[in-house]
């Protein structure tokens, strides 16, 4: 489907979406209970053995054919960016899957990097919010979509819990959203580790059945008490993620929610969601009827005028 097609078919819903959008809606939202497969893979992070190389965000853009950077990816200087008034630190976008930001917890004699991507939640708050269901749990554990399908509607940046997907604001005729697919389509599929795994030269990453970097984790923190924070985030945060982390501070002080729950998120914003594809499927008639009802306004008032000329004339002959 094309990026006109795509772009039709939001203006096509007017007349036959909304049924088939809430019933999309009501078979995604119907997850709540899958914990993900036994058998998943997953990655887990150790923050203590990030040095802040970047390795990872250049292995990412190699393997998924994305644009060079503005900056070359030894350059440091990026870790000093910040956005939204020194709030928010880089985030994946459409030219980047993966980043590495830097942190100075207060905690911490030294600084910690911590790696940001797709987690690849066990049951995705992307995937339910989907109405087009371009999005697909797989199950090697990685986090799919469909761009052919994507209609661009931004659902699911609304639903993810970690501010993830990114859109694609530089395409204006076919805006879809982008995102760390754990390089399922040429590594994972084929039982090979992400790219920004294997490249890792400190080995902070590690990859295996998430059942297994969840033993890894915690023997870890046994074997260290002192070197970790007792917890592995994504073990339950959110339903469980497939990528986890270990850290030597306390979570909140390198980015993370510190209290996202355990509950999937799209248990919380589902009733708020359901009501966005209506939108979506509604919005080109509205904004049709406002352009019809200006333009009928118009006509009248050129209709008046034209009447009131005419009554002046007549009187000009009399």
């Amino acid at each position: 489907m094309s990026g006109i097609s795509r772009r039709r078919f939001l203006a096509a819903s007017v007349a036959g979406c909304a049924a088939t959008t809430l019933a999309g809606s009501k078979k995604a939202f119907a997850a709540g209970s899958f914990t993900g497969y036994p058998d998943g893979m997953g990655v887990l992070v150790d923050l203590t053995r990030c040095i802040g190389c970047r390795s990872c965000e250049a292995a990412c853009n190699k393997e998924q054919n994305l644009p060079a950077p503005d900056r070359p990816f030894d350059d440091k200087s990026v870790f000093d960016e910040t956005f939204h008034g020194g709030t928010q630190k880089r985030r994946p976008d459409e030219n980047a899957y993966t980043v590495v930001n830097r942190y100075q917890p207060e905690s911490s004699n030294k600084p910690i990097y911590r790696k940001v991507q797709c987690n690849h939640c066990n049951e995705p708050a992307c995937l339910s919010s989907c109405f087009v269901n371009a999005y697909t749990k797989t199950p090697e554990g990685a986090v799919v979509y469909n761009p052919k399908v994507c209609v661009g509607c931004r659902n699911c940046m609304v639903a993810c819990p970690f501010n993830i997907p990114g859109y694609s604001y530089s395409s204006a005729f076919d805006p879809v959203v982008k995102k760390c697919i754990m390089c399922h389509d040429t590594r994972l599929s084929k039982g090979l580790p992400p790219a920004c795994v294997e490249i890792c030269p400190q080995e902070a990453l590690t990859f295996g059945k998430r059942k297994d970097l969840l033993k890894i984790g915690h023997q870890r923190i046994q074997t260290h008490p002192g070197r970790y924070v007792n917890h592995i985030y994504g073990e339950k945060e959110l339903g469980g993620t497939s990528w986890m982390y270990l850290s030597p501070v306390p979570f909140e002080e390198v980015g993370f929610d510190p209290a996202p729950g355990n509950e999937p998120i799209i248990n919380n914003v589902k009733d708020f969601l359901s009501t966005v594809p209506m939108v979506l499927a509604i919005w080109p008639a509205m904004f049709t009827g406002f352009h019809l009802l200006a333009k009928k306004q118009g006509n009248h008032g050129e209709h008046d005028h034209d009447v009131a000329q005419h009554h002046d004339e007549e009187g000009e002959k009399q």
